[in-house]
C-alpha cells in the first residue's frame, strides 16, 4: 500500500513541476477554469460535460507529455540537434491539435447556449 500510495506522490509532484515551470501549463489550468465555469453558468448537460471533460484531459495530457520530452530531449542531447528539435516540434504539435480539439468542442457546446442568452437579452 506504502508503493501506491508513494507513486501518487510522484503524480502530484509532476503535476504541481508542469504547473510550475510551464506557462502554457498554466495557461491552460485557468482554461479550464473559465470552461468548468462556464458549465456552471449555462447549465450544460451530461454529455456535454464529457465532451468539455475530455478536451480539458486531452490538453492537460498533451502538455504534460510535451513537457516530459521537451524535458528527456534536453537531458539526452543537451547540444543542438536538429533531429531533437524535430521531436519537440512534433510534441508542441500535438498541444496544439489537442487545444484546437477543445476550442472547437468549447464553441459547439457554449455557443448556441450564448446565442440564446443574448437572444432573449435583447
Amino acid at each position: 500500500m506504502k508503493k501506491v500510495i508513494r507513486s501518487f506522490g510522484y503524480a502530484f509532484k509532476g503535476i504541481s513541476y508542469a504547473y510550475t515551470t510551464q506557462l502554457n501549463f498554466r495557461i491552460h489550468s485557468a482554461a479550464t477554469i473559465i470552461a468548468v465555469a462556464s458549465g456552471l453558468l449555462l447549465g450544460i448537460n451530461a454529455s456535454e460535460w464529457l465532451w468539455i471533460a475530455l478536451a480539458i484531459t486531452l490538453v492537460t495530457i498533451t502538455e504534460m507529455l510535451n513537457t516530459a520530452v521537451e524535458l528527456l530531449t534536453d537531458l539526452t542531447s543537451p547540444g543542438y540537434n536538429n533531429k531533437a528539435g524535430h521531436v519537440k516540434d512534433i510534441s508542441a504539435g500535438c498541444v496544439v491539435i489537442a487545444a484546437v480539439f477543445a476550442v472547437i468542442t468549447a464553441a459547439v457546446v457554449f455557443l448556441p447556449k450564448l446565442l440564446l442568452l443574448v437572444n432573449h437579452a435583447a
